[in-house]
Parts: structure tokens; sequence; C-alpha cells
């Protein structure tokens, strides 16, 4: 049996990695429609060996179909998830809008996809911040071993996570470094990028933490576990694509680095690359274009009584936003629409 689905947002990062991974998990598709906004109307994308035109979203009847994949900004998802809702399509919405609603699941399929039946509730379902992804399908199987009381998280996030402006700023300044009189003034970010770092993604909130700091906290809880403490500091780094992280992890009882490896090389998700030597670890460009969250660096952290280190890193237009979005789509259809 095979499915109506909406790529919305077809002609952004997100939604072509979102074509890419349909076609690349042989995602049960009988019909096809790439969206976009009026000004790319007609833009062709490619969906495994075929092209396929956009359609114009504001124009789209959205009765009849299964499934939406929304990535584009929560302006656009406010006003148009609701209506494909309601004409009886199923939601999955990549923006932020959503995620802290506590009727609309939060699902990162590796941690809980039992929630997936709170869909009911609006005919919508959240798809986690990018640095979130990642860290979850980590924490999570270490949680159902020893529980997690605290989590402290550094983040290394590429530019990709901004959108193709962001990657063709990172790009122009880095060549303007060698050119003199080429040199490219911020404009996406507020600070240089190439050849450095900044310590600011999103706005800033009232009591110092950014909004992507405060999303890392929030997520956590909802989909691991509320009772999860988490502290997060998220920097933006001159990479173009993939995530990394920094996590040290405190337990309410003794974990050892080694039982922590093996039950992580058996997680769902999850590719352990943890070798002591030069070069016996995952680099973000080593992450570009795969499915797993790779972790390495494992060890104990011997100023807290139950405490672990890792470092974990992954492609964030796929695990962080496209691919989770399509595998909750599966568990989707495996688990509900399969059996209508």
């Amino acid at each position: 049996m095979g499915y109506k689905v909406a790529v919305v947002g077809a002609t952004g990062n997100v939604g072509r990695e979102m074509l890419n991974i349909l076609a690349e998990r042989q995602f049960p598709v009988d019909e096809l429609a790439a969206l976009a906004s009026r000004r790319s109307l007609g833009t062709e994308v490619s969906f495994g060996d075929k092209t396929v035109k956009t359609q114009d979203l504001e124009q789209f009847d959205f009765a009849g179909w299964d499934i939406a994949l929304f990535a584009i900004g929560s302006t656009a998802t406010k006003e148009y998830a609701p209506k494909a809702a309601a004409a009886g399509c199923v939601v999955i919405d990549n923006s932020s809008l959503y995620r802290y609603d506590p009727e609309i699941p939060l699902i990162v399929p590796e941690c809980n996809a039992d929630a997936i039946e709170g869909y009911k509730n609006k005919n919508i379902i959240a798809n986690p911040n990018c640095s979130t992804a990642q860290m979850v399908v980590a924490l999570k199987p270490l949680h159902e071993r020893a529980k997690i009381k605290r989590v402290v998280v550094s983040t290394y996030q590429s530019v990709s996570g901004t959108g193709k402006e962001a990657i063709d700023e990172l790009w122009n300044q880095t060549k303007g470094m060698y050119v003199p009189g080429q040199e490219v003034e911020p404009s996406v970010y507020p600070k240089q990028i190439a050849f450095n770092v900044i310590p600011h993604i999103d706005v800033f909130m009232e009591d110092g933490t950014t909004k992507e700091e405060w999303k890392m906290v929030v997520e956590t809880k909802k989909i691991v576990d509320p009772s999860i403490k988490v502290t997060a500091t998220c920097v933006r780094v001159p990479v173009f694509v993939g995530h990394s992280e920094a996590i040290n992890i405190e337990f309410e009882e003794f974990l050892d680095e080694d039982e922590a490896r093996d039950i992580l090389r058996e997680a769902p998700g999850v590719m352990v690359v943890d070798k002591r030597e030069a070069g016996g670890y995952v680099t973000p460009v080593e992450c570009v274009g795969d499915y797993a969250t790779y972790i390495s660096r494992i060890r104990q952290d011997s100023t807290i009584d139950n405490g672990l280190n890792l470092w974990c890193v992954s492609d964030n237009l796929r695990k962080g936003a496209a691919l989770n979005a399509v595998q909750i789509a599966e568990v989707l259809v495996n688990r509900v629409l399969s059996k209508r």
C-alpha cells in the first residue's frame, strides 16, 4: 500500500533532503507533491531518479493526501499546517512552532516512538530541534540503564542549520580572506563566521540563555524524561554541514565507560567509533550524508561520582531534520495508517 505525500518547502535545504531520504529509504509513495512558495513555482527538484516540478503551496488542496512533511518557517507553518491537518492530512512539522504544545507529540523514533498515538489530538507531529535530536539518541539508551540526573552540553553547530544564506556567507567570507578587497561583512550572523566561532544561536532570553539552548532543555525533558536537568551552551562554528556536541552526563548510579560503550553500540541509530588514538573518533566532515549519530571519546568523568563524557556528531540536515521527519512518517505508517 502506498501513500500520497507532500513535501512542503521542497526547494530548501531540508526539503530537498526530505525528498532524497524518502527515495533512499523507499518510503511507500504512490503520489508526491513538492510544494513551495509562489516565487519558486515550477522549480525542478529531484526525487530519486525522477524530476518533480514544485506546486504553489498557497493554492494546494491537502484533501485526500495522507502525510505532509513541513520544512518551512514557523510563520508559514502557522498558516498552512492547520489547513492540512483539518483536511485529514497528517502534518510532520520541522519548525519549532508545535514542539512545546502538550497536545502535540515531539518524536525521535529511537527514543519515544510510542508517543505517535498523540498525533490524533491535532493531526500534527513535531520534529525536534537538530541539536536535541542527535543528543537524545545517545542519552535514551544510557538513561534506561542508569537514570540520568543532569546533562551539561556544549554544541558546535554548522552553518547549514541557519540555511543557504549562511552557507553562502561562510563560503564568501572564507574566499574573501585570501583576496584583498573582497572581504565580506557579516549579514546573516552578528559577527564574522569564517575562521571564528559565535556563542550565540537564536535570540537571547531574559536569563541570558539563547533560545537554542532553551530548546535543548525543554525538548530533552519532553522526549526522554522531565526529571533530567539540562544546561547547554550552543555555538555556531565555521563548518558547512554536521553538528557536534561535547556531552557530560551525571547518572543516579555508576555506569562504567566500557558498559556505556557496549550499550551505545547496540542502540538504534548510533554508531560508536571510539579508539584512543589519533583519528580514532568522528568529525563533522565524516558524518555528512549518513543516517547515523556517531559517538566517540566515551570516558569516565572523575570529578563526580557517576559521570561520563562523550562526543556526539551527526548530519544536522539528516538526523537533525529530514531523516527524523521521514522516520516519524515510517512509524506513523507502520503503527497507525497501515492498520486503518
